[in-house]
């Protein structure tokens, strides 16, 4: 029953596709796919593997003739695979930027892009290292290399992902990374990497450490200490949960968009429009980052 309300829910925010399209496929061009059939090959920032893997499994459950093939790569090659066609939908961290539009506009497209959550990044320290509360200023002395109290080893998953392109443009202020900064590929070989290192400090996407059902998680969680910073103009040191990421109180938030590129309501709008529907939202908040298209009250609560 809970199954067939979701698919029915599903299905009429697929109705509503249509607005985030480009263009219809043209005269006699029949496309090779609908919102709920057929194969799309999309690409994902590998920050976002676990939330849009728990996505994937529920769409094609719900949708078993669809076949949606989610690469996950560092957000530049995302961006790179959607300029030249090689995926007609991505899950990246921000949206275009003007030089990227201006690419499109002259080829005549008119690529869709959406909020879908809010998201976060978090530190992650070794269970060793005394230093797992920060405040923001001890944060960007750290990633700029002008902290002085102490030597870091600063890791990260891969030099082109979307995790160096925020400290450098966000935190940095477009000051460089430190010249001993490491690159460990992937977001679990950062945490590895933090696990045999006290001195390091790992920049993770926050949905890796946030399933609580999910045992990857879990080991995770075991395995490193997670930062607690307070933000600017805050008064709490507080870790990347939801409601700290909603409100501000931590600070090291972005967005969680998708663009999309296809000419007709094809399956990447399908997809598309699951992300941004109630069922796709949910998931999201399952992952603990914050969804930007439901609304959520907080409450406070007392424990006895």
């Amino acid at each position: 029953m809970f199954l067939q309300t979701i698919k029915h829910k599903a299905l009429l925010a697929v109705a509503a596709a249509s607005l985030m399209t480009a263009c219809d496929t043209g005269a006699g061009k029949q496309p090779m796919d609908t919102p709920t059939s057929g194969t799309v090959h999309i690409s994902v920032d590998e920050t976002y593997e676990p939330l849009i893997e728990a996505e994937l499994k529920v769409f094609h459950s719900l949708y078993p003739k669809t076949n949606v093939i989610a690469e996950y790569k560092p957000e530049a090659e995302c961006i790179k695979d959607l300029l030249n066609d090689s995926a007609r939908l991505v899950i990246v961290t921000r949206e275009l930027n003007d030089k990227e539009k201006a690419y499109f506009k002259e080829l005549k497209i008119s690529p869709q892009s959406m909020l879908l959550a809010w998201d976060a990044l978090a530190l992650v320290v070794n269970h060793e290292n005394p230093d797992s509360i920060l405040t923001m200023e001890q944060v960007r002395k750290i990633m700029d290399g002008s902290d002085t109290e102490r030597k870091w080893q600063l890791v990260f998953d891969n030099e082109n992902s979307s995790t160096v392109r925020f400290i450098r443009d966000s935190i940095n202020k477009g000051k460089p990374l430190p010249t001993n900064t490491m690159a460990a590929k992937t977001n679990p070989e950062v945490v590895d990497y933090v696990t045999k290192n006290k001195e390091a400090i790992g920049v993770i996407g926050v949905n890796w450490i946030s399933d609580p059902n999910d045992s990857t998680t879990i080991d995770f969680t075991n395995k490193v200490s997670v930062v607690k910073v307070r933000a600017d103009y805050g008064s709490e040191f507080v870790m990347p949960y939801q409601a700290y990421i909603a409100t501000g109180s931590y600070q090291m938030k972005r967005g969680c968009f998708f663009v999309l590129r296809e000419p007709y309501r094809g399956l990447g709008t399908g997809f598309a429009t699951f992300l941004g529907s109630y069922e796709g939202q949910l998931i999201i908040k399952k992952f603990r980052l914050f969804p930007a298209r439901i609304n959520a009250v907080f409450r406070e609560a007392s424990i006895q």
